[in-house]
Parts: C-alpha cells; structure tokens; sequence
C-alpha cells in the first residue's frame, strides 16, 4: 500500500511474532547492491512509518537481508535517521558524565501493543555499509542507541521479548495476542 508520508516507498505487512521463521533467524548479509536493495529500504522507512515505529528491520517485513533502518531521537532530542547495510554493533564506552546503562521501556512493532523495562547500553554505534557498498556508520544515545541496539538484534534472530525472563515474556506475547489467542499478521 502506497501512503502519502514522508518516504516514497511503499509499506509492506509487519511480520509478527511467531508467525515467520525469517525473524527467529540471523538474517542473509547483503551481497548485491542495486536497485532491489533501494527498493527494499525505501520500502522499509514507508512500513516503519505507516505502523508509527522508530527503527525497522528488513525480516520485520519478511525479507532475509541484513538491513535496517532508523528515525529515532536520541538523548538530547535530535532525531537520528538513517539506514545501515550489514551492520556491525559496538557498545563504545560511554563518555563522561554518561551512564553506561539505562533501563527503559521498549517496544516493538513485531510484538504489537506492549512494553516492558529492558537495559541496554546508553551508547551504541553501528557500522557498516550504504546502498553503494561505501562505508557508514551511526552513533547514538538514548533511545537511538536503544534503535540500534535493538534492530541488529532483529537481524541476528532475537526479539526483544527474547531478552526477558520466560513469564515476563510470556505475559507480553498473549497481551500482543489479545483475546482471540493469535498476534495478527
């Protein structure tokens, strides 16, 4: 579906939890770099923001490719967006007056509805390339570094719910499931 937004690709379906082995999996690096690949991540910023997300990973819309992408706020308010291609993550240490951690409430668009408390680093920075295969990288705070920190987790098979103690877990998943028992698709 075509929406008329801010980015010109075309919003696919976001896959769910459980509804598709491509986002229980590490994802298929990126060999080939072209028009599909400019496709694909325009088509990943118009799905991120027709489902109102901050960061969005390429099996979050059923494609098995090392790709994400990224509008998010950080710290101090300034949104941080971009895309990374076959990203490498670092948790540089964090600067003076920084905390290393914070715990906050995370979502994800995968896990429609809920939220639970998660620490993560306070400071993440990704590494890897852009459409043409030239290097990028994206270095944030806050909730951008919370983004990076949680797509590339998408892209190696972990949900955020992954990360939390099984009833946790298990609460979250039958709320996103609502009273009908299954995550809509």
């Amino acid at each position: 579906m075509r929406l008329p937004g801010r980015y010109p690709g075309t919003a696919r379906p976001i896959v769910t939890y459980g509804s598709d082995p491509v986002l229980h999996r590490p994802c298929a690096p990126v060999t080939e770099f072209g028009r599909d690949l400019r496709r694909l991540v325009l088509d990943m910023f118009a799905s991120m923001e027709a489902a109102d997300g901050v960061g969005l990973a390429a099996n979050q819309i059923g494609v098995d490719a090392r790709v994400f992408v990224i509008d998010c706020p950080d710290a101090e308010g300034e949104d941080v967006v971009g895309y990374v291609v076959n990203p490498v993550l670092t948790l540089p240490d964090p600067r003076e007056g920084e905390p290393a951690e914070e715990v906050t409430d995370e979502g994800c668009l995968s896990v429609p509805g809920p939220y639970a408390e998660l620490a993560r680093a306070f400071r993440a920075r990704v590494d890897g390339v852009d459409l043409a295969g030239d290097p990028v990288s994206i270095e944030a705070t806050g909730m951008a570094a919370r983004c990076l920190q949680h797509e590339v987790d998408h892209l190696e098979g972990t949900v955020y719910v992954d990360r939390l103690d099984a009833g946790t877990r298990t609460r979250l998943l039958a709320e996103a499931a609502g009273p009908a028992g299954e995550l809509p698709a």
